[in-house]
């Protein structure tokens, strides 16, 4: 690899399982980062920083965070400053979906998805912001969907809250400019992986996928690549954009 990340520090959040939040942190240290990974369920939790560990041979710090849980962000974003002394990316990596037609909706499902996907996001800025502001610089990427512009049944409070992902990543990109930070999403289309299989049909599934040009949906290790880019120095003039990830034809 080429070192794209050398001596930085990055922090993903809902980085366990086999998704886009362990390729993401699997890609930062393939190039050189030194990397905190965090997650609300411990054992997987556990059991990425082994799969880590065993391939690189240094094990990243692990910190166990719910993120709709303002304490354990603001525990998530100390560890990490307590161990390494900054944090150079932060990557929001955290989200939540479900299928539910408007008017079948009920609060509780709004609301859960709403507070996972858009405002813990803005609850992870929150807490790591005003350590690189002080730093007079650094990186977030947020994690978006083309479903904050593209429609689909059944996905209105996900597509909602992706849709804030997009205006809140633009708007605090501009806050925070003059005091070199950097924020960006990626909008992935379709991300294939483990998780994805138990809570969607095969049926359904195939159809997304046949809607992709390629035929196939990204894998999670794809879609890595391009925060990782966007984490990176040669993304340096780039800040309150949404790149899509998506090969999708109408």
């Amino acid at each position: 690899m080429s070192a794209l990340l050398g001596n930085k520090v990055v922090v993903v959040t809902a980085a366990a399982g086999t998704g886009i939040g362990f390729a993401t942190a699997r890609r930062c240290m393939e190039e050189g980062a030194t990397v905190v990974i965090s997650d609300y369920h411990a054992r997987r939790l556990g059991e990425a920083a082994d799969r880590l560990e065993r391939e690189f041979g240094s094990r990243p710090l692990t910190l166990g965070c719910d993120v709709t849980n303002q304490e354990h962000v603001d525990g998530l974003i100390a560890g990490a400053l307590d161990a390494h002394g900054r944090i150079d990316v932060l990557v929001n990596n955290a989200g939540l979906g479900g299928t539910a037609d408007v008017v079948d909706m009920e609060d509780a499902a709004w609301d859960r998805v709403i507070d996972v996907t858009l405002t813990a996001t803005m609850r992870c800025m929150r807490a790591a912001l005003p350590s690189m502001i002080a730093n007079k610089g650094g990186v977030i990427v947020n994690n978006s969907s083309v479903l904050a512009w593209r429609a689909q049944k059944g996905q209105a409070h996900y597509a909602a809250a992706k849709a804030g992902v997009n205006a809140l990543t633009r708007c605090a990109a501009l806050e925070v400019a003059e005091h070199g930070v950097r924020i960006n999403a990626v909008a992935p289309s379709l991300a294939m992986h483990a998780f994805l299989h138990k809570v969607t049909t095969p049926e359904l599934l195939a159809e997304l996928e046949g809607r992709e040009a390629f035929g196939r949906g990204a894998t999670p290790t794809e879609i890595a690549n391009i925060i990782v880019f966007l984490a990176s120095d040669l993304s340096s003039y780039m800040t309150g954009e949404i790149v899509s990830a998506s090969s999708q034809h109408p």
